[in-house]
């Protein structure tokens, strides 16, 4: 079968290349055509990479705003190249800004539409499900409290656990040895504290300035960030400025991996630090005005996946418009090794493993999706 597959960022392209290698599993005779990014292009082919999520990610209302005639240039250019390739299903990953619109087209065309990684509308933008309902054919969700939620809205989701257990299973077995990765990167003996400050511009430029600070509380330790290739190096050399922090780059599980703890923005960060079982404080800087408006436009009393999948705080989150760097500091003290609640957070962690399942979901996804294209029972 033809298969049409949609990822606007780094997660999606990470997600979207293992499922294709699952949906060939599933279907020797498959074919793709797929907007994604590099690690899509390697499981699929350079040559049917339509488009690069680099050329095609706007985040957040200014960004979205000024570069509207953009995307809705690119929605265009898109819907064409889907009825040039005639797929058999269109594969929507996460991304809903611009997958939901595709959403739409793709079923007034009658191609049957499957939407893997379900849009967060349990958290915010929850008009969203009338959409799911009226143009999506199968919703494939990664997180076990979702089933619930959206039956409650009378939608029937599959669930076949998490593709992040995956990722981690697969750079397990390569990642470094702790002497080998401060070696290589030219880091000391000091235990280290990683810093991940998101993926995008506007979250490192507001969160990073935080965690240097934080960093200045502990001489003992060695504060390291996880850079990310898309962003320039000049981001955060501005704002790392003379402090003792060091950066590394496109190595955030290798970082993980040789961390005592670390402190990380809301996100699916979380949740990967969370499943490398290395204690973590959530710190994210908010404007003011959502501090006001968040018992209104959030609809969980959570921002952490680790939480909101635990169903309480087992992770600390400090989500303020203004940071309270000596609340950081007792937090960070806590699950260093030795601290009163490090203990208790990696026995949640341990729990919260058991809740996301085992390695595999992307094969079972495939599986699974294959079986309904084919007119299987599911």
């Amino acid at each position: 079968m033809r298969y049409y597959l949609i990822a606007g960022e780094p997660s999606g392209d990470l997600h979207g290349a293992n499922l294709m290698k699952g949906l060939k599993k599933a279907d020797p005779e498959a074919s793709f055509r797929f907007w994604g990014g590099d690690k899509m292009a390697e499981a699929g082919g350079v040559e049917n990479l339509a488009k690069h999520y680099k050329q095609a990610s706007f985040f957040g209302i200014a960004e979205v705003i000024a570069n509207l005639p953009t995307i809705l240039r690119q929605v265009g250019e898109c819907e064409r190249d889907i009825l040039a390739f005639a797929p058999d299903a269109v594969i929507l990953i996460d991304y809903p800004g611009f997958n939901m619109k595709i959403a739409e087209f793709a079923h007034r065309q009658g191609i049957r539409v499957l939407y893997y990684i379900a849009p967060k509308v349990w958290a915010w933008k929850e008009f969203r499900i009338k959409g799911l309902r009226r143009f999506v054919d199968r919703l494939y969700t990664i997180f076990p409290f979702e089933s619930e939620y959206f039956r409650s809205k009378g939608i029937e989701p599959v669930f076949c656990g998490n593709p992040l257990t995956d990722a981690i299973e697969q750079r397990r077995a390569t990642l470094p040895t702790s002497e080998e990765f401060r070696r290589t990167n030219g880091l000391d003996s000091r235990p280290i504290v990683a810093l991940l400050a998101g993926s995008r511009k506007s979250e490192i430029r507001v969160n990073l300035p935080d965690m240097v600070a934080l960093s200045k509380r502990f001489p003992d330790r060695q504060f390291v960030a996880a850079g990310v290739s898309w962003i320039d190096r000049s981001i955060y050399d501005r704002i790392i400025g003379d402090s003792d922090v060091r950066y590394v780059c496109d190595k955030t599980y290798e970082l993980l991996a040789s961390a005592e703890a670390a402190v990380v923005t809301s996100g699916t960060a979380t949740l990967e630090t969370a499943l490398m079982n290395v204690p973590e404080t959530v710190i994210y800087k908010v404007p003011k005005l959502y501090e006001v408006l968040k018992p209104y436009v959030l609809k969980i009393p959570f921002v952490s996946l680790v939480n909101i999948n635990l169903g309480r705080e087992a992770v600390h989150e400090i989500v303020r418009a203004r940071f309270d760097v000596d609340a950081a500091e007792e937090e960070l003290r806590s699950i260093l090794m030795g601290g009163s609640r490090r203990e208790k957070m990696l026995a949640d962690f341990a729990e919260l493993r058991g809740i996301i399942g085992d390695a595999g979901a992307s094969d079972r996804f495939a599986a699974r999706m294959v079986e309904y294209l084919k007119g299987g029972a599911e």
